[in-house]
């Protein structure tokens, strides 16, 4: 089974994340798939615009973290020689796979959506948040829990900027989370609809973005995102995918893993969750 969908429609392509029984957890395979597939959008001179969006109940419920998954690869060859090069396995793969992604897809040359539906945890955040404009059902929930794990945030660090600075210390203070309408209200969500009409919104607003002349829309993409970096946007996301870096470091100097302090505890969590989806039908 593909983990990635890909359909043109109209000039839009739609991309779906397709991992529906793990809640759409991102492994490297899906990753890879996600990241060809926007190549493949941006290739094609026949669509405008990308609309990224899931099967099943949730968006994205971030990093899949079950312990068996870091048993194959690449994790596993990460750490087969940790006392000669320390973090750096770690640093670089993830520096590609989790910050340089997201940062490579907020840059996408054509405009980009996101419909999020349920749970967008952690690095569900890191697929919404370098799309262009975001659209939520009324069931969407958004949070990065991962000071639970004893790390300061997820690798691309754009809660500031996404949900300003006293919002963003609440929620990575507290890994509480926020809902759609509070989402809208900070700026972060551009619209609310019903779980129903999501993809139909998503749809129709990438259709009504597509009759804008290409030219006219890259130019303004990047006179928004030249924008904040001049800012500081992006000196501030590398600082901080280095600052998260440490926090991998600091669980190495605890427990001995590299990945989280809490491991066990926020799989039993994630476990207990995919349990009560089931149960929900």
């Amino acid at each position: 089974m593909s983990l990635i969908e890909y359909e043109v429609r109209d000039r839009v392509a739609l991309v779906t994340l397709n991992r529906p029984e793990q809640r759409n957890a991102q492994n490297a395979a899906l990753l890879k798939e996600l990241d060809e597939a926007f190549d493949r959008a941006i290739a094609d001179d026949g669509v405008r615009v990308i609309v990224l969006k899931a099967n099943g109940k949730h968006f994205s419920a971030g990093h899949d973290i079950a312990p068996e998954v870091h048993e194959i690869e690449p994790w596993k060859s990460m750490f087969d020689d940790v006392s000669n090069t320390g973090m750096l396995r770690m640093y670089t793969w993830e520096l590609k796979h989790y910050f340089g992604y997201s940062r490579k897809w907020r840059d996408i040359p054509k405009p980009t959506i996101a419909a999020v539906q349920g749970a967008c945890i952690a690095a569900g955040l890191m697929l919404a948040w370098p799309c262009d404009l975001i659209i939520a059902s009324d069931d969407a929930r958004f949070s990065d829990p991962v000071i639970k794990m004893g790390i300061g945030g997820v690798e691309y660090h754009g809660h500031t900027w996404e949900f300003g600075a006293r919002k963003a210390k609440e929620l990575l203070f507290t890994g509480g989370f926020i809902d759609a309408h509070e989402a809208h209200r900070l700026g972060m969500v551009n619209r609310v609809v019903p779980r129903d009409q999501l993809e139909g919104a998503a749809f129709a607003l990438a259709t009504e973005i597509s009759r804008m002349h290409p030219h006219a829309l890259l130019m303004a993409k990047r006179a928004v995102n030249l924008t904040l970096d001049a800012q500081g946007q992006h000196n501030a996301l590398q600082s901080a995918y280095d600052a998260h870096s440490l926090g991998h470091a600091n669980a190495w100097t605890i427990c001995g893993h590299v990945i989280t302090v809490g491991l066990d505890e926020m799989t039993a969590e994630n476990r207990v969750a995919q349990e009560r989806n089931k149960a929900d039908g």
